[in-house]
C-alpha cells in the first residue's frame, strides 16, 4: 500500500475554525483527498496556526451567498464522500446546503456537522468556546490544583478530543456504512459530548468509590505523589507516573527515598513523600536526572518545553516532527505499514480547477 488508507475518499471541507480544520488535516494526512472551501479573502497565517493545520489539502474560494459559487460547491457535493462543516445549527441550511439538500444531490454523502453544544439542546444556537463546552462535560471541574480554580488544559479536551476526533471517528464510521448500505448520513458531533465521553473512566472511578469529585486529591489529577510533575535544580521539572509497585520500588530505589513501598496507596503518607520527592528532585536538574531514569522503568520522563521535544532522540528516531515551509510540526499519525504519509502545505485552487481534479462534469 504506497498511500494512505483514505486514498481514494473526497472530502469537503468548509472552512471554519478549531476542530473542522484540524479533522480535516488528520482526514488528509490519512490519505483522504480533502478539498477545503474558504471564504474570499482569507489566507493561511503562521501567527494563528493555519499555517500548520490547514496543510496536506488544497483550498477553493467561494462565496458561500453568492449564487454561482454555492452552485461550484454543491457540484462538488455531489461527488464527494464526506462533508465537514463547523457552524452554528441552522447556517447551513440558510445558505442553501443543509444535509436535505445536500443528501437529495448526492445520497451517499456523510455529512459531518462539529459544534460545541450540538445541534440539539437548549445551548446549541449560543456561542462558545472550548472552555465552555468543557465547563459543563465534568472535564474542567477536574483539573487543576486544590483550592485554586480549574486548570485550562489548552484546548485539546473540547476542540480537539472532544471535538475533532470524535467528528472523525463518526465521519470513519458512516463512510464504511454507506460503503455497505449506500446511504449517507448526518454525524453530530458535540464538543460537550466527546468532552464528557472523555470522562469515562473517572465517572466509572467515582462510583466506585476510588475518585473524589474534588480536584488534586486523587490517583491521576496529581493527588499522588507518584504521579505529578517536580521540579529540578534548574527550575524545569521532571513527570512522575510511577503508578505500578515495580514502578514505584524503582522510584523510591534511584532516588534514594527511604518509604515503605507497602504504603504506597495510603493516602495518609501521601504529604511526607510528596515533601520528600520534591526535595530530592531540587538536588539535581532534570538532564540529570532524565539520564538516570532513562534506563530503569520507573516511569519518569523529562518534561519538554515544546522547543525542545522535536529534538528528543525518540522523536528523532520516529520521526515525530517534521519541517514544512520552515516551521517544525507533528507529522500525521498514527502509522500505516508501507504508507509514507502526506505532509504538503496549503495551497489555493480556482473553482475550476478544483472541479476538473475531482472530474465534475
Amino acid at each position: 500500500m504506497a498511500e494512505g488508507p483514505l486514498a481514494g475518499f473526497r472530502i469537503l471541507e468548509l472552512e471554519g475554525l478549531g476542530p473542522v480544520p484540524f479533522c480535516g488535516m488528520v482526514l488528509a494526512g490519512l490519505g483522504a483527498d480533502v478539498l477545503r472551501v474558504a471564504r474570499p479573502g482569507t489566507v493561511a497565517r503562521a501567527e494563528t496556526g493555519d499555517a500548520v493545520v490547514l496543510r496536506g489539502r488544497p483550498a477553493v474560494t467561494a462565496d458561500l451567498k453568492s449564487p454561482a459559487d454555492r452552485d461550484g460547491v454543491m457540484r462538488l457535493v455531489a461527488t464527494a464522500d464526506a462533508l465537514l462543516e463547523g457552524f452554528r445549527p441552522g447556517v447551513m441550511e440558510r445558505l442553501g446546503l443543509g444535509p436535505e439538500a445536500c443528501l437529495a444531490a448526492n445520497p451517499k454523502l456523510v455529512y459531518g456537522r462539529m459544534t460545541g453544544w450540538g445541534q440539539t439542546g437548549p445551548l446549541a444556537p449560543r456561542a462558545g468556546h472550548d472552555i465552555n463546552y468543557i465547563a459543563i462535560s465534568g472535564a474542567l471541574h477536574a483539573i487543576g490544583k486544590p483550592g485554586e480554580p480549574p486548570t485550562v488544559p489548552l484546548n485539546l479536551v473540547g476542540d480537539y478530543g472532544g471535538g475533532a476526533m470524535f467528528l472523525a471517528t463518526g465521519v470513519l464510521a458512516a463512510l464504511l456504512q454507506a460503503a455497505q448500505t449506500g446511504k449517507g448520513q448526518v454525524v453530530d458531533a458535540a464538543m460537550t459530548d466527546g468532552a464528557a465521553l472523555l470522562m469515562s473512566l473517572f465517572h466509572s472511578m467515582r462510583h466506585g468509590g476510588a475518585w473524589a469529585d474534588r480536584r488534586g486529591e486523587n490517583l491521576l489529577d496529581g493527588g499522588a505523589p507518584f504521579y505529578r510533575c517536580y521540579e529540578c535544580a534548574d527550575g524545569k521539572h521532571v513527570a512522575v507516573g510511577a503508578l505500578e509497585p515495580q514502578f514505584f520500588a524503582a522510584l523510591l530505589r534511584i532516588t534514594g527515598i527511604e518509604f515503605a513501598a507497602a504504603g504506597q496507596h495510603d493516602r495518609a503518607l501521601w504529604p511526607g513523600l510528596a515533601e520528600s520527592l520534591a526535595a530530592v528532585f531540587r538536588t539535581k536538574t532534570r538532564d540529570e536526572w532524565a539520564a538516570l531514569f532513562e534506563p530503569e522503568d520507573a516511569c519518569v520522563s523529562p518534561v519538554l518545553s515544546m522547543a525542545e521535544a522535536p529534538d528528543h532522540a525518540h522523536n528523532q528516531a520516529r520521526g515525530t516532527f517534521v519541517n514544512i515551509g520552515g516551521i517544525t510540526q507533528a507529522a500525521p499519525a498514527p502509522r500505516f505499514g508501507g504508507v509514507e504519509l502526506k505532509v504538503e502545505p496549503a495551497a489555493r485552487v480556482d473553482m475550476a480547477a478544483a472541479l476538473a481534479a475531482w472530474k465534475v462534469k
